[in-house]
């Protein structure tokens, strides 16, 4: 996601932490990259055809996003320590604001990597301990964005565009929703396993039922005011997110009510997921060609690199774990065959993104204070 600067900058001498600078630019759009990440590894490990060494390649990419996540979680923390104005004034912005909903997705994505690959280096035991702290901390902090950013575009930010960034906050617990059926079989049976996963049904309606409000007002945006911003273009890519992640939840849903909820409504659900799987999944392509061509058209227009660039990783990932999940419900080879499809599309992209990524690490220019007035499209009071 694109390093947005927020609305007042205060100069890095008037604060105390000023020998942290390198930190003072870092946003909560990084944790995007753990997302990207995380997702290649999960949705590697549980593609429907078989590759081999494929799963020991995504047990080093999520242990490399575990390696990630955690020197950004203390990066983050000295970014707060030292350099609150800058840390309240993303807040206080709404082009910056809703990335903390990344965080919760990091959290979540890392998380319910550890269930599925991190398990054959940790054990079973570890691998459900580490998610469970993951699961929750992201759940919570999910649900807090998913509420108090939407508050405070409404109560101190005043929009003059709508972005598809506005869906990072609220699609963040549709990804609890998909990875919590995970630790279902791993609570105690009875109550327990019943509630975890209608809890992890309610945020499905909480997600799906916010993104229909926010879909509807970006695509108008574009309609009425024209493509993004050519940095901004890739961000058309997020609408992927809660199309393929509610499609991916879905399919969970199938897995774990098995034996958990009384047959009647176990049937319901596996007759859900594909129900509602295809043809959100359906819609999810044309989006994907949607998108896609208007990037096309950004590239050909002077598109350079940005950490927009991130926005092809997760969301496309998310069809990766829909389209797996419909294939095993289905048994269709279609599906099959559209989950190794999107994968390696996945894959490109990430190595794309995480090339210039580091490129711009080692060059600094991407810990460096924006250098140019960020695109007109909100404004703070």
């Amino acid at each position: 996601m694109a390093t947005l600067a927020p609305s007042r900058s205060v100069p890095v001498a008037a604060t105390p932490g000023a020998r942290w600078t390198s930190v003072r630019h870092l946003g909560p759009n990084w944790y995007a990259s753990v997302m990207g990440t995380a997702i290649v590894a999960t949705a590697g490990a549980t593609l429907p055809v078989e590759v081999p060494g494929l799963r020991t390649v995504c047990t080093v990419v999520w242990a490399l996003s575990l390696v990630m996540l955690l020197t950004l979680l203390g990066a983050r923390t000295l970014h707060w320590i030292h350099h609150r104005d800058q840390a309240r004034a993303h807040l206080l912005d709404p082009a910056t604001a809703p990335f903390y909903g990344c965080l919760s997705m990091a959290l979540l994505a890392v998380g319910g990597g550890t269930l599925v690959v991190g398990k054959d280096w940790i054990g079973l035991s570890a691998a459900v301990a580490v998610d469970s702290v993951l699961f929750t901390l992201g759940t919570v902090i999910g649900l807090a964005a998913a509420a108090g950013i939407p508050y405070l575009m409404v109560a101190r930010h005043r929009i003059e565009g709508a972005s598809p960034v506005w869906l990072l906050p609220v699609v963040a617990p549709m990804v609890s929703a998909a990875l919590g059926p995970l630790l279902v079989p791993h609570v105690a049976t009875g109550q327990a396993q019943e509630t975890l996963l209608l809890l992890c049904y309610a945020m499905f309606g909480i997600s799906l039922l916010a993104t229909l409000v926010m879909l509807p007002l970006v695509f108008g945006r574009l309609v009425t005011h024209g493509p993004l911003p050519l940095a901004l273009t890739p961000t058309l890519f997020l609408v992927l997110g809660p199309l393929g992640q509610s499609t991916t939840a879905a399919n969970k849903f199938a897995d774990a009510a098995q034996g958990v909820l009384p047959a009647s409504y176990a049937h319901g659900f596996t007759a859900f997921a594909v129900l509602y799987g295809v043809p959100v999944m359906g819609f999810a392509l044309l989006w994907l060609a949607f998108a896609g061509a208007l990037v096309v058209r950004a590239r050909r227009r002077g598109m350079g690199f940005a950490m927009t660039f991130w926005a092809f990783t997760f969301p496309v990932g998310t069809c990766v774990t829909g389209a797996e999940g419909l294939a095993q419900h289905t048994g269709l080879a279609l599906f099959r065959w559209l989950a190794v499809g999107l994968y390696v599309l996945l894959v490109t992209a990430w190595l794309v993104a995480a090339s210039h990524t580091v490129r711009g690490l080692v060059s600094g220019a991407l810990l460096a204070g924006p250098g140019a007035p960020r695109p007109v499209t909100a404004r703070t009071r």
